[in-house]
């Protein structure tokens, strides 16, 4: 547990400034999140240090196809998000306050960012990433890890929902590297249905990553009868298109049943591959699928001249590519290697 950083005190409660939900927390009680509290008057970091799962992936799994292809991340995260998301695949550590409400105790190694810093090192990482659950709860924790990873060569790289506050980003960006930014819908009342959470502060979050300059790739899971009609679908391509950039890659993953919705049916394959045809139709030059068995949709092809770039079969990967550039046209390809 640590006094926590971005909250501020109005009307007898404490504002917590983290994330757009801007909890009202009274005392004894906790945020949204359940790991930040208000203790006597001040608000505390339960989850400081408490890191419930670590694990050394391929940085394809986050999943990042652009950034540093081919290499390693020491990938961990703590309990809790500041989502509630129906389908959720981490729920038994995202949603952990469902089970305990209202605790200090909250479980996990006790864990100093330098620990973490020397386990990167350790297993010839090239970044680390904040991962498994949504970092920006566990944004003191991270930011410790991300400020002594830039010291040590390190790269760091978010997967998050893209919920955090105006008044965190100025402290996160310089030392963030790149970011896999779930957008989940296209609809507020999707958002908040399925979520609990708003569509327009994730769109602007993105903008201003992009403004920013800091590497952002975009995934959706596609869910049938929610967010995979042509419109929804063609919506989100345009929107990354016009306010992201064409270069941004998007990932199109397939939906399994998960958590509350695990009596819901998957995604049939045909709709990953209609979604890519959408995306890449509106002028997208990046566009992958995921969950799904194909030799295709997976890989790097040259957006001018569809040459094979990096060929990808599950997380190994076989670039053709020449620094950075397609052997066959010479055009650049988007592609962030060092």
């Amino acid at each position: 547990m640590k006094l926590a950083s971005f909250w501020t005190k109005k009307e007898n409660k404490i504002q917590c400034q983290l994330c757009n939900h801007y909890c009202f927390i009274a005392e004894g009680k906790t945020g949204i999140c359940a790991v930040r509290k208000n203790i006597k008057d001040k608000l505390y970091a339960l989850d400081y240090g408490k890191v419930i799962a670590a694990n050394i992936d391929p940085i394809e799994k986050k999943p990042l196809f652009h950034f540093l292809p081919g290499s390693l991340s020491y990938s961990f995260s703590t309990v809790g998000c500041n989502f509630r998301c129906a389908h959720c695949q981490n729920a038994d550590i995202s949603q952990y306050a469902e089970k305990k409400f209202e605790v200090d105790f909250v479980p996990g190694k006790d864990t100093k960012p330098e620990d973490i810093i020397k386990s990167a090192k350790q297993f010839d990482c090239q970044s680390i990433a904040y991962t498994y659950t949504e970092p920006t709860i566990y944004a003191e924790f991270a930011l410790d890890c991300m400020k002594l990873a830039k010291k040590a060569g390190l790269k760091n790289v978010w997967v998050s929902n893209g919920y955090t506050s105006k008044e965190a980003w100025p402290q996160i960006l310089p030392y963030l590297d790149a970011i896999n930014v779930d957008l989940k819908f296209f609809t507020n009342e999707e958002y908040l249905k399925i979520c609990g959470a708003k569509l327009f502060p994730v769109l602007e979050n993105l903008k201003l990553l992009n403004h920013h300059k800091i590497w952002l790739e975009i995934t959706t899971l596609i869910i049938p009868g929610l967010n995979d009609s042509d419109k929804e679908i063609e919506e989100m391509a345009k929107f990354i298109k016009n306010y992201l950039g064409p270069e941004t890659p998007w990932h199109l993953s397939r939906f399994y049943p998960q958590y509350k919705m695990a009596n819901e049916n998957p995604t049939e394959e045909d709709l990953i591959y209609k979604a890519y045809k959408i995306g890449k139709d509106v002028g997208l030059k990046y566009v992958y699928g995921g969950n799904i068995i194909s030799e295709t949709l997976e890989n790097t092809y040259c957006p001018k001249c569809n040459k094979l770039i990096i060929q990808r079969l599950g997380y190994t990967i076989k670039r053709f590519d020449q620094e950075g550039i397609c052997p066959k046209c010479k055009d650049k390809i988007d592609l962030i290697l060092k």
